[in-house]
C-alpha cells in the first residue's frame, strides 16, 4: 500500500512509524510549518528518506501537485491542524481518511478531549472518517470508545487510551478503504456538537463554580493550556489534583471561596464551592511547573481576586 501521511507532532510520527514497520510504502509525508520546536512527523519523514513537504497552506496547488505526484492509495490525515480542501483530499487513489479524538458527532472542533472531561462524560473515544470541508462533519468509518476514570486528565486519556488506539485505528481502517470494504455513515446531527478551542477565557476558574465543575476544568486543561487564577496581578496555572466534597456546613464555617485553607505535605487545600481542591502542581505565568506546596503562598491567600 502507498500512503501519504498528513499530520504533525508525535501522533503523525507514531502514524508514519506504524505503517513504515509493517512494510508499507509512505510515498509523501506533508505536515505545517513550524513556529517553534521542530516538528517530529517532520524530522521522522526525512530520517526515512520519504519526500516531505511544509506547505502554508494545503489548498496551494503545490500541495495539490505533490500529493499527486506522490500516487498515493491513500491519504492519512494523523493530527491535521490545517484545512484540506476536498481537492486534495480526493487525490488519492482512494481518497483520504481522517481521525478525530471523539465520538463523532459528538466534540467536534480542535479541544474535543478537553471538553469530554470537563463536560464531566465517562467515555469518549475516537473516530476515522472520510473528511469533508465541514469541520469533522464528514461520514464515519470507524469509531472506538474508552472510559473516562475518575482522576484521567487529559494528557492521561490522551496518551495513555486515545493515541495507541488511534494509531492502530488508522491502519486498520486504511486496509479496509484499499480492500474497497469500508462504507461510510453520515454522522447523525441531531445528537452533533461542536465547541471552539480552550484558551485563556475557558480555562480561567471560577472559584464560585461547583469543585466538580473546577476539578473537571483543571484536568480537562491538564497539561494544555492548564487552568488558571490569580495572585498580586499574576496569573497561576493549576494541574495535578484531587477534590473533597463538603459533607456539612461546620466544614466550610468561616471559609471563603478561593481560599488556601491548608497546606497537605507539597500541596495546597483550596475551598471552593461545596468542597475541596487539593492541588499537587502549580506554575506561575513564565515559570516552570513546582509542587504547590512551594507557590510561596500562606494559608489564608484568597484566589482569583
Amino acid at each position: 500500500m502507498r500512503v501519504a501521511i498528513i499530520g504533525q507532532q508525535d501522533f503523525g510520527k507514531a502514524t508514519l512509524e506504524a505503517f513504515l514497520a509493517r512494510g508499507d510504502e509512505v510515498a509523501a509525508v506533508f505536515c505545517a510549518p513550524e513556529k517553534g520546536r521542530p516538528d517530529p512527523l517532520r524530522l521522522a519523514g526525512e530520517a526515512a528518506g520519504v519526500p516531505t513537504f511544509q506547505f502554508p497552506k494545503l489548498t496551494d496547488p503545490e500541495a495539490q501537485e505533490a500529493l499527486r505526484a506522490a500516487k498515493a492509495d491513500v491519504g492519512v490525515m494523523a493530527y491535521v491542524t490545517q484545512f484540506a480542501p476536498q481537492d486534495f483530499c480526493n487525490i488519492p487513489k482512494f481518497g483520504t481518511i481522517q481521525f478525530h479524538p471523539s465520538l463523532l458527532p459528538l466534540h467536534r472542533g480542535a479541544s474535543s478531549m478537553s471538553w469530554s472531561i470537563i463536560l464531566g462524560r465517562s467515555e469518549t473515544g475516537f473516530s476515522i472518517f472520510r473528511p469533508t470541508d465541514g469541520l469533522d462533519e464528514g461520514p464515519v468509518i470507524l469509531t472506538r470508545a474508552v472510559p473516562i476514570e475518575p482522576e484521567d486528565t487529559m494528557g492521561s486519556l490522551y496518551f495513555g487510551k486515545i493515541f495507541p488506539m488511534g494509531v492502530a485505528g488508522l491502519i486498520e481502517v486504511a486496509d479496509l478503504v484499499v480492500a474497497g470494504k469500508a462504507p461510510a455513515i453520515a454522522q447523525y446531527e441531531p445528537a452533533a456538537g461542536y465547541e471552539g478551542i480552550i484558551r485563556e477565557a475557558e480555562s480561567r476558574i471560577n472559584w464560585a463554580s461547583h469543585v466538580d465543575q473546577t476539578f473537571n476544568l483543571i484536568r480537562g486543561c491538564n497539561p494544555s493550556p492548564g487552568a488558571w487564577t490569580t495572585h498580586d496581578g499574576k496569573k497561576l496555572f493549576l494541574f495535578e489534583c484531587t477534590k473533597r466534597i463538603a459533607r456539612t456546613f461546620s466544614e466550610v464555617k468561616g471559609k471563603k471561596l478561593g481560599q488556601v485553607v491548608a497546606q497537605s505535605g507539597a500541596s495546597l487545600v483550596i475551598h471552593g464551592q461545596g468542597g475541596f481542591i487539593e492541588v499537587h502542581r502549580i506554575r506561575w505565568d513564565g515559570g516552570k511547573k513546582i509542587a504547590a506546596a512551594e507557590a510561596g503562598l500562606e494559608v489564608g491567600t484568597i484566589l482569583g481576586g
